[in-house]
């Protein structure tokens, strides 16, 4: 597994028809299989992305059902009101359901603009941004700098990824169930509501290119 600092300017897609620049350039290169991200960021978004070459993991880390916390640093235009806030705690109606912070918190700024630390333990595609654009404000920059246990060094300069170390890899799968596996001597394991990759990808921050940018 490795920790992948994004900037903006990349896209984690390994094709795109308008040849923009793509975060699978920048990581290491496998003798065998494939990175796969956890998650993914849009183009205009930064921070921490994890990568793994096991697709069953993937799968696993990205299911909804298991809600691993997403932390992210947000700055608006304008400063969000106690009603604003009470909202976005509450619950907002989006076009795809209603949906919640699980901590807002004001984190700084000056002007006009604000920054809030915001976690959340579902990946629906923008969903941070559309959260802020249902109370009237526009996000100017977002950063996720944690996903689960896993939080982005400032040690790791944008564009830079690392191993894990083993303590945050065992830290991760502690998220997770335990594999079902057949039979006393089976060599392989059951997940019993595994997706597929592709189809789990989209993220709280998507950046899917089949979907317009906004």
């Amino acid at each position: 597994m490795l920790v992948y600092h994004k900037p903006e300017g990349e896209i984690v897609s390994r094709d795109d028809p308008d040849g923009r620049p793509s975060v699978f350039g920048k990581l290491p290169r496998l003798k065998s299989g494939r990175w796969i991200s956890i998650g993914r960021l849009d183009f205009n978004s930064c921070g921490l992305l994890l990568f793994t070459n096991d697709g069953s993991l993937a799968n696993r880390m990205m299911h909804p059902r298991y809600e691993i916390d997403r932390e992210y640093a947000v700055r608006v235009l304008g400063a969000a009101t106690p009603e604003m806030l009470e909202r976005l705690r509450q619950g907002v109606q989006l076009e795809d359901g209603m949906a919640r912070f699980d901590l807002i918190a004001e984190a700084g700024g000056e002007g006009s603009n604000h920054w809030y630390r915001v976690v959340l333990s579902e990946g629906r595609n923008r969903e941070v941004r559309r959260m802020f654009e249902a109370v009237g404000l526009m996000v100017s920059r977002l950063m996720r700098v944690r996903y689960g246990p896993v939080h982005l060094s400032p040690r790791l300069k944008r564009g830079q990824c690392r191993d894990l170390e083993p303590g945050e890899v065992q830290a991760l799968l502690k998220l997770l169930p335990p594999e079902r596996r057949i039979g006393p001597d089976a060599g392989f394991a059951v997940h019993g509501e595994e997706a597929d990759v592709d189809a789990l990808a989209p993220d709280g921050d998507s950046d899917r290119i089949d979907l317009a940018e906004k």
